[in-house]
C-alpha cells in the first residue's frame, strides 16, 4: 500500500481499461489523484471527461471515495525523447496537485510505458498494470476509430453523454411514429444495428389507466372518463428518460419517439399547468439531445384511433411545442412533407450531427499515447 497514488490520462474517452486501472491504483493506494489531462487540440473538455470519471466513481461508492479527479489543461507538446517535454509536461502536473492541495505521489500507476520516466521524474515508484492489454484489450485510439463498432467498451457515464439523440416529436396524428420508426429501420440498417426502438410512454400510460379505470367502475370508459393527475405525468416523464438511457447506453445513436419536454406540455394540455416534478424530467434530469425534429400538422390527416383528442388542438400543440423549444433555445427543425421526403431530410441532418460526435480531433503532434488513452 502506498500513501498517495497517481493516476494521468486523457481518458478520451473514458473506456473500461481506464476504469480498470483507476481500481488497481485504488486498491494500492491510502489516497489517490487521477489528473484528467486535455488540450484545446481534441475535441471536448477535460473537465468533461473528469465528470466522466467522477460519475463513475460515485456509482462505485464507497469502495473508490478515496480518489480525487482533477481535470488539468495541458497544452504542452509532446516529445517523449526531449528534456524540455518531460519538464514542461511534469511541470503543469506539479503545478495542479499543489493547487489542490495535494502532496507528491509515492507511487504512479500506468499501463504505458512511459509510467517509468514519469515516476522518476517525481521521484516515486511505478506500478505497472495490464501492460500486455490482456485485462482489457482496449484502446482509446481503437475506440475513436470506431465509436459504433466499440460502443459497448465505453465507460457507461461516457456513452450516456456522448451518445447523439434525436428527439422526434409534435402534435397528435401528424407521423411522429412513421418517422421515428423509418428512422430506425434506415439506420439500423446503415451501420446501427443495436438501435434499440425508443417508444412513447405516454400511449402505454394511457393504455394501462383506461383498463385500471374500467376494472375500479366495472364498466366500459371514453378517454373524457379518464382522471389525470400530476403524478401520472411525473412518471410518464422519468420512464421516457429512463427508456432514452436505456437506448443511449446500448448505441450511440438514439432515434427516440417524444421525450419528457413533450410529457410536459401534454400535462399543460390537460391539467392546465405543469408540475414542478414533470417539469424537472424534462429540464434539470432531462439527458442531453443533439436535435429535436417536430412534425407539422399542415398536410397530414388526422387519424383517429379512438385514443386521441381531435384534430382541433393540433395547431395550438404545434405552436407550443415550437415556441417552447424555442424559448428554452433547444435545436429544432420542422419538419412538412410527404413521409420520403421527411425522412430523406432528417437523414441529411442526423448524418451530420453523427459525423461531428463521432469524430475525435487530436494535436498536430499526436503520434503515440502519452498517456493512458
Amino acid at each position: 500500500m502506498t500513501a498517495h497514488g497517481l493516476v494521468i490520462g486523457k481518458f478520451y474517452p473514458l473506456h473500461a481499461g481506464h476504469l480498470g486501472l483507476v481500481r488497481f491504483a485504488a486498491s494500492e493506494s491510502a489516497a489517490l489523484t487521477v489528473i484528467v489531462l486535455g488540450t484545446v487540440f481534441e475535441s471536448g473538455s477535460h473537465e468533461r471527461r473528469a465528470d466522466w470519471l467522477r460519475a463513475e466513481l460515485a456509482a462505485a461508492g464507497a469502495e473508490l471515495g478515496h480518489v480525487e479527479v482533477l481535470a488539468v489543461r495541458c497544452d504542452a507538446p509532446e516529445e517523449y525523447g526531449t528534456e524540455i517535454a518531460w519538464v514542461a509536461n511534469v511541470a503543469i502536473m506539479r503545478a495542479a496537485l499543489a493547487a489542490a492541495g495535494r502532496p507528491a505521489p509515492t507511487a504512479v500507476f500506468s499501463s504505458e510505458p512511459y509510467g517509468v520516466e514519469l515516476a522518476a521524474r517525481f521521484g516515486a515508484e511505478h506500478r505497472a498494470y495490464d501492460v500486455a492489454r490482456e485485462g482489457h484489450p482496449i484502446s482509446g485510439t481503437a475506440i475513436r476509430a470506431d465509436l459504433a463498432g466499440r460502443w459497448s467498451e465505453v465507460a457507461p457515464a461516457a456513452r450516456l453523454d456522448l451518445a447523439t439523440r434525436v428527439i422526434v416529436t409534435g402534435a397528435e396524428s401528424t407521423g411522429t411514429t412513421t418517422l421515428t420508426t423509418a428512422l430506425v429501420d434506415h439506420y439500423r440498417a446503415n451501420g446501427f444495428a443495436a438501435m434499440p426502438v425508443v417508444p412513447e410512454y405516454g400511449r402505454d400510460f394511457t393504455y394501462e389507466l383506461h383498463a385500471e379505470t374500467e376494472e375500479r367502475l366495472g364498466r366500459e370508459v371514453a378517454m373524457d372518463d379518464l382522471v389525470w393527475l400530476p403524478e401520472h405525468f411525473a412518471r410518464i416523464a422519468e420512464r421516457q428518460n429512463e427508456l432514452e438511457d436505456a437506448a443511449a447506453m446500448a448505441c450511440p445513436l438514439v432515434i427516440a419517439d417524444t421525450d419528457a419536454f413533450a410529457t410536459e406540455l401534454w400535462e399543460r394540455r390537460y391539467l392546465g399547468a405543469t408540475s414542478d416534478e414533470t417539469h424537472r424530467f424534462g429540464t434539470d434530469r432531462l439527458p442531453p439531445r443533439d436535435v429535436y425534429l417536430v412534425t407539422d400538422h399542415v398536410g397530414v390527416p388526422f387519424f383517429q384511433d379512438g385514443w386521441r383528442d381531435g384534430e382541433h388542438i393540433r395547431a395550438d400543440m404545434n405552436g407550443w411545442f415550437v415556441d417552447e423549444l424555442t424559448r428554452r433555445d433547444a435545436s429544432w427543425v420542422l419538419l412538412r412533407g410527404a413521409p420520403e421526403e421527411r425522412l430523406r431530410y432528417a437523414v441529411r441532418l442526423i448524418d451530420a450531427l453523427w459525423a461531428r460526435n463521432a469524430t475525435f480531433a487530436s494535436p498536430p503532434w499526436r503520434s503515440s499515447p502519452p498517456s493512458v488513452e
